[in-house]
């Protein structure tokens, strides 16, 4: 079906698991081979079938279940720039259509209801009985410490942390509802067209699950905080989003502990952690959700 020796790595993410490649019509594709979690690749199949039409996404051409071969799933092949390719060099007017367009996806995946939170357990999107890996933040944090980068901080810095999950989890409990979450909804996983601003796919589904309708606010505006673009997003999703309150923005970095925490502290320390740690830095000194570790 592929031409797996042209088999050319798609650049933006870190799994090193994804290539571009040809099939026999002559058309070019999206291969990603799931070496790490091969039971991933039908429970991603199925949620990409289940948003199309809803979110722009590519077609799945293919699935196949581990087995003699690496399981995989092959899409087609979207057109578009990584938004992080675009965002900061756009002028005002790209700017503003790349807030409507992003945000109408954040829309679109907090009306996706489910009962409970949960994570995806087989191709029918059955959710796991487990509704989260930890009991809250707190407990999420204490599991992160031991043998990790996060054991190095200094103990009152970790305190203060710990107090701010507390605290964050409190506000975590006054949200009722529970929808489809992107999980890894950030500025490489989301392709635009560099001149009109339209969203032509959302990419790289390996996270997604039944949660809180403020996680993907929270990842997207993650290295975003206090800019007029976090601010313009944070505004179109109070004004369209289903149930959404005046402190979305609070609620969704809430929601983004999670993330953080568990990027803090791993081993590996490229780009994205290294900034996830300034920023979790940042917020247990200040005890502020929103926090920001840019200078001044």
């Amino acid at each position: 079906m592929t031409d797996a020796a042209g088999a050319v790595p798609l650049a933006g993410g870190y799994s090193g698991e994804t290539y571009r490649v040809e099939v026999a019509s002559g058309e070019r594709a999206v291969l990603r081979i799931y070496g790490r979690e091969p039971t991933r690749a039908p429970i991603d199949a199925s949620l990409l079938r289940l948003v199309r039409g809803l979110v722009p996404v590519p077609v799945v051409l293919d699935v196949r279940r581990a087995g003699p071969e690496p399981a995989h799933l092959l899409t087609s092949y979207v057109s578009g720039a990584r938004l992080e390719l675009v965002l900061h060099d756009a002028e005002p007017g790209l700017r503003s259509r790349l807030a409507v367009a992003v945000t109408d996806v954040l829309v679109a995946l907090s009306g996706i209801a489910f009962l409970r939170p949960g994570m995806f357990v087989d191709a029918d999107l059955r959710l796991s009985e487990q509704l989260a890996p930890a009991d809250g933040l707190v407990e999420w944090l204490d599991l992160h410490l031991a043998g990790t980068p996060l054991a190095d901080w200094d103990p009152a810095l970790l305190q203060a942390l710990s107090q701010v999950c507390l605290d964050a989890d409190a506000l975590l409990d006054t949200v009722d509802r529970t929808c489809l979450v992107h999980s890894d909804f950030n500025a490489k996983n989301i392709l635009v067209d560099p001149e009109t601003g339209a969203v032509t796919a959302v990419v790289d589904w390996e996270f997604a699950h039944a949660g809180s309708p403020y996680s993907d606010l929270g990842n997207l505006l993650r290295f975003e905080r206090g800019t007029a673009w976090a601010h313009e997003v944070r505004d179109l999703f109070v004004a369209r989003a289903p149930g959404a309150g005046p402190d979305a923005l609070t609620l969704a970095y809430a929601s983004d502990l999670w993330a953080l925490i568990e990027l803090a502290a791993r081993e590996t320390r490229h780009t994205v952690v290294r900034r996830a740690d300034d920023v979790l830095r940042a917020i247990a000194r200040t005890g502020d959700l929103q926090a920001s570790s840019r200078p001044g």
